[in-house]
């Protein structure tokens, strides 16, 4: 798709975060934020203690055996179990071997060990911690439970447990410990991915399709890579003394090796006569201990992290049962005029969530259809249920919430046959659907360049080379009216301003060849300039490629100028729908009259406070039996309260779910006439 747009450059967002008027990128900005808090901490009693002491321990562990091996197992019996001398400045063990020779040389396997200890636990915990994300609800739970029962038994006693099970010498040791390390280290991983994995930036990866796989590696772990390597760090100071006391007690490096552990132990036997040769290796233990914990805090430091030592339920399509009773019956949706083929075909949807009196229906029955080029607007208060509508029409709502319907096609492709992971139905969704989320600086991976999330789409789907799917990043790029689109592609999210950070997330979407546009409050903590150029640009596109529209806005106004129809949601349902240029005029359901009400217009008396709804909305849980908006209603009556209004047709297009509609034609717009929207209690229509 190969779209130009007609230019315009005015009032684009030139003054954004790390661009230039021209759109030269300046350097960025948190880059020397970061090196210099780096130099900062380095500069830091902590930072130059940390380092000073982290190099001494590795230079002793690469160069100790290479320049004092002989000297450490040099015997001499004439010199057994003496005392600091001028000769042995910490003496000599029982075979006249010097005591400061061998602790400088057991340097490089304590420490080698207790490092591939460490690689050991953190490999095992990142595995069993993201295993929730790959290996679905079921397998992920059972490895969840697991991780909860080892984490409540003492690291310590998991050690000796697991020395035990391998045997005695450092390969078991190493086991052992590494082990007992995992469970700690998945507990922190399961809940640092469960945090990210909900973003939006997650949720458009997989709307464009992206595997489990790659979005783990390419979206989640690089936004958890610095509290874990922090934990990384001091845990490797934890493992050199688990592996020391292992050694202490025997089971860990067995003669002819030694590590400063085995050593701790050889002197201790004498410690009341010759206390040197146990304080020596002791002394090593700790400073290297100490290396290695005050490096994590000060790496910990430098990225500002605190050091601390999933899957989609989608159900089969099935008819409501006898246990649905007393619940708005599903509607099936007008057709969408002649000429018209549906992109998008909705029936008797339902997203439910478990509660503590049984599942809470959150959107009850809602049924509707987008046709191919149309511009649907869904209105409502917060809490209506219109942006897990259209989650689960993306098949985005996570576990445990479920979705059900009658009937949910795409392209007329059924999304409910139960193949959630199935290649053809993510190409589908990730070629021919685009989101566009409410917060744009969130739907970006704050740790990837822009360009690179663009192209990552046309590399899962369209099979593009890196290069070539780069270059097509750029051009959709240019295609939305990005400046200086090849630079802007190699900035970061936060380098751009609100407004280009949306046309980019709109730029994201056409890297495929959509045939619908979801768009989640586009507009929202937008300036009403850059509002405009967002909404005129999803015009643009919708008119050059006969692309669907499903714009989701608390903007009456907006849908209204924007949208072919609109859907007035309240309390998980679809209350009323309506062509959008008999929207202002000839809306009769009480709660979409009451909404425009609401809107401040230029006649609105500023002398007198503005109109609001009575009362608060209802929610899911707490859904009254009767209509759901009776209580709020000044128009109510007694049926009003015990039965549930269906959604039915109420002319050309026009579907109501109201007992008693407002039968009122006016030449004025409704939004002049507040006092008849609202009215008083006792008043009826």
């Amino acid at each position: 798709m190969a779209v130009e747009y007609e230019a315009r450059r005015a009032g684009e967002d030139h003054g954004t975060h790390g661009g230039t008027p021209d759109g030269a990128p300046h350097k960025s900005a948190t880059g020397r934020a970061g090196g210099n808090r780096w130099l900062g901490v380095l500069r830091s009693p902590l930072g130059w203690c940390a380092a000073a002491l982290l190099l001494l321990v590795l230079l002793l562990a690469v160069f100790g055996p290479l320049l004092w091996s002989g000297r450490a197992d040099a015997i001499d019996t004439g010199r057994l179990l003496e005392g600091p001398s001028g000769r042995h400045w910490m003496g000599t063990d029982n075979l006249g071997r010097d005591v400061l020779f061998r602790v400088l040389v057991a340097t490089r396997l304590s420490v080698a060990l207790a490092l591939l200890a460490t690689v050991l636990g953190v490999v095992t915990g990142l595995l069993l911690g993201v295993a929730p994300l790959l290996l679905g609800r079921r397998v992920g739970r059972l490895v969840t439970a697991v991780v909860n029962v080892a984490v409540a038994f003492p690291g310590l006693l998991l050690a000796l447990f697991f020395a035990v099970v391998f045997g005695l010498g450092a390969k078991g040791a190493v086991l052992a410990i590494g082990f007992a390390m995992a469970p700690g280290f998945a507990r922190l991983t399961q809940t640092l991915v469960a945090s990210v994995s909900e973003r939006d930036f997650v949720h458009a990866a997989r709307v464009a399709g992206v595997g489990d796989l790659r979005v783990l590696t390419r979206h989640v772990l690089p936004n958890i890579s610095d509290p874990l390597i922090v934990n990384a760090t001091i845990s490797a100071g934890g493992a050199l003394l688990a592996f020391s006391g292992l050694s202490f007690l025997g089971l860990g490096v067995q003669p002819p090796s030694y590590d400063w552990g085995r050593l701790l132990g050889e002197g201790l036997n004498g410690i009341y006569t010759h206390p040197a040769a146990a304080l020596a290796p002791g002394a090593a233990v700790v400073i290297a201990g100490l290396a290695f914990n005050l490096t994590g805090e000060a790496v910990a430091k430098a990225v500002g992290v605190p050091t601390a030592h999933r899957s989609r339920a989608v159900r089969p399509v099935r008819p409501a049962g006898p246990s649905e009773a007393g619940s708005a019956p599903a509607v099936a949706p007008d057709t969408d005029g002649p000429g018209r083929e549906p992109v998008l075909s909705v029936e008797g949807l339902r997203v439910s969530f478990p509660g503590p009196d049984g599942p809470v229906s959150a959107v009850r029955g809602v049924g509707f259809s987008v046709g191919q080029g149309e511009a649907v607007g869904v209105v409502g208060e917060s809490g209506s249920g219109k942006s897990l509508t259209a989650l689960a029409v993306s098949r985005l709502v996570e576990h445990p919430g479920t979705v059900d319907a009658h009937r949910l096609e795409f392209l007329g492709t059924s999304l409910l046959d139960g193949k959630e992971q199935s290649a053809a139905t993510r190409r589908l969704l990730g070629t021919s659907l685009a989101m566009v989320f409410q917060d744009p600086m969130t739907s970006f991976n704050p740790t990837m360049r822009i360009g690179r999330q663009l192209a990552e789409v046309a590399q899962q789907h369209l099979r593009a080379g890196r290069r070539e799917a780069l270059s097509r990043a750029v051009e959709r790029l240019r295609e939305v009216r990005m400046p200086a689109a090849e630079r802007r592609a190699a900035q970061y999210p936060h380098e751009f301003s609100g407004g280009m950070r949306q046309r980019a997330m709109i730029a994201l979407g056409l890297m495929g060849h959509p045939r619908l546009i979801i768009a989640d409050e586009p507009t929202t903590a937008l300036d009403v300039t850059v509002q405009r150029q967002v909404l005129r640009l999803l015009e643009r596109i919708r008119a050059a490629d006969d692309v669907a529209l499903l714009l989701i806005s608390h903007d009456i106004n907006v849908v209204a100028q924007t949208c072919d129809r609109v859907l007035v949601m309240y309390a998980g349902r679809i209350v009323e729908e309506l062509p959008s240029d008999r929207l202002l005029t000839a809306a009769r359901h009480p709660y979409t009259r009451a909404l425009i009400a609401t809107v401040p217009h230029m006649d609105t008396d500023l002398d007198r406070p503005l109109a609001v709804i009575p009362g608060r909305p209802v929610t899911p849980d707490q859904v009254p039996a009767g209509c759901a908006f009776a209580a709020r209603c000044a128009f109510a009556r007694d049926r009003c309260r015990t039965d549930d209004p269906r959604l039915e047709a109420s002319g050309p297009g026009h579907r109501v779910a109201c007992w008693y509609p407002h039968t009122e034609t006016a030449d004025r717009p409704l939004d002049e006439r507040p006092a008849d929207l609202i009215g008083e209690k006792g008043e009826r229509p």
